[in-house]
């Protein structure tokens, strides 16, 4: 998808980017390729093999096929900076448990717009070589090498360098994309388990299921109360129904929320929300946090909703990433009316062909869709009707 150093004939990814296609096309296998990614940074290869039903590596390649499973991240931190490359090779040992094979991190120097950038991290097998400070490495075609080269061995090559390598200060790039990668937010929101009591504290993000939203409404409660209700005033206007949003402190010391529904005169708490509203509230608080993470993936967020908030709540996405590097939305979605809300470029189609493997291209690229779009014919519809995908 996109621009990458192997492949520069892509063009750049935009902000917010949607994945579409039919059932059984690989749609969740995608959103999980990014989970996987950040299973490894967490757990290790071997137990991000296994992890959420994986299966093991033998179940995460493809049929009929053997060698290493791979990645290539191409990323940018800010527009001033050049562009990074991650590399991460991930094959079998002797014994027949997970390993990483190989692992780069490449970027040009400074001073320079074009050519081959510099390797400053490489390892094999856990063992290599890594470049200390921001404008060092290696050009590994002719071994021209900037900056102090210090040799790395891993006690265990089933973990990724940049774990190790990215606590320390005299690494600075390694130390920034590890915390990239650190804090991509993989989106599993559960109604019911948004419904759970919390323990009290204030927490800064929402988790994966979404059971700490009144652990993340404490946490905006106490940075900064006035800007708090700012934005549940803000958030409240989108959700149908809902007349006032307050934060309440109990006895314990824990902040709820209460909802108060139009055409009721006592509030609800949030345990008492519909799937639907608290689904919303949920979207809507991810989109207002005030240090986003850089990268957020959410599956199929149309589910359980009612068909005309997704137009809506597309185009807050949008708004929420803005211009520049700093976020970046992708979502996968079978609703024609998210999609309607979504320009060509924005949108990713994967289709499954009669080999069983699926690619992915922009709905830009097929024909007429940009001229109709053009027009004024919504995406979406256009998608419906089967102009393409």
């Amino acid at each position: 998808m996109g621009k990458l150093l192997s492949d520069q004939r892509g063009k750049e990814l935009t902000n917010i980017n949607a994945i579409i296609g039919q059932s059984g096309a690989g749609k969740s296998t995608l959103a999980d390729a990014f989970g996987f990614l950040a299973d490894c940074l967490d757990k290790g290869v071997e137990i991000a093999c296994d992890l959420n039903g994986r299966g093991g590596f033998e179940k995460l390649i493809s049929q009929g096929e053997s060698g290493t499973i791979e990645f290539e991240l191409y990323y940018r931190e800010t527009s001033n900076t050049s562009p990074i490359t991650y590399e991460l090779s991930i094959s079998l040992d002797k014994t027949g448990r997970p390993i990483v094979e190989k692992e780069r991190l490449r970027q040009r120097r400074a001073n320079e717009r074009h050519g081959r950038p510099l390797s400053f991290l490489y390892l094999e097998k856990g063992k290599g070589f890594a470049f200390k400070g921001d404008n060092s490495g290696v050009y590994e075609e002719n071994d021209s090498e900037f900056g102090e080269k210090v040799n790395v061995e891993l006690a265990d090559p089933r973990q990724l360098g940049i774990v190790t390598l990215g606590e320390l200060k005299e690494h600075p790039r390694i130390v920034k994309f590890k915390n990239f990668l650190k804090n991509w937010y993989l989106c599993y929101f559960s109604p019911s388990a948004a419904r759970e009591i919390p323990n009290a504290g204030p927490q800064k993000y929402l988790n994966r299921l979404g059971n700490n939203l009144n652990n993340v409404a404490e946490f905006l409660q106490r940075e900064d109360p006035s800007e708090f209700k700012k934005v549940l005033k803000d958030i409240q206007t989108k959700l149908p129904g809902i007349a006032r949003i307050e934060p309440v402190k109990l006895i314990n010391g824990q902040l709820v929320l209460e909802f108060l529904e139009e055409g009721f005169t006592k509030p609800f708490y949030s345990q008492k929300m519909s799937d639907g509203t608290l689904k919303l509230f949920a979207y809507y608080l991810l989109l207002h946090e005030k240090q986003p993470r850089p990268l957020v993936f959410i599956e199929e967020p149309e589910n359980g909703l009612y068909h005309k908030y997704l137009a809506d709540l597309a185009n807050e996405m949008r708004k929420s990433v803005k211009s520049g590097y700093s976020k970046q939305l992708f979502i996968t979605t079978h609703s024609p009316f998210f999609v309607n809300a979504l320009e060509p470029n924005e949108v990713w189609v994967l289709e499954k062909h009669e080999d069983g493997f699926s690619t992915i291209k922009r709905a830009s690229d097929y024909e007429n869709v940009k001229e109709l779009r053009e027009q004024g014919v919504d995406l979406g519809d256009l998608w419906y009707s089967d102009y393409f995908g």
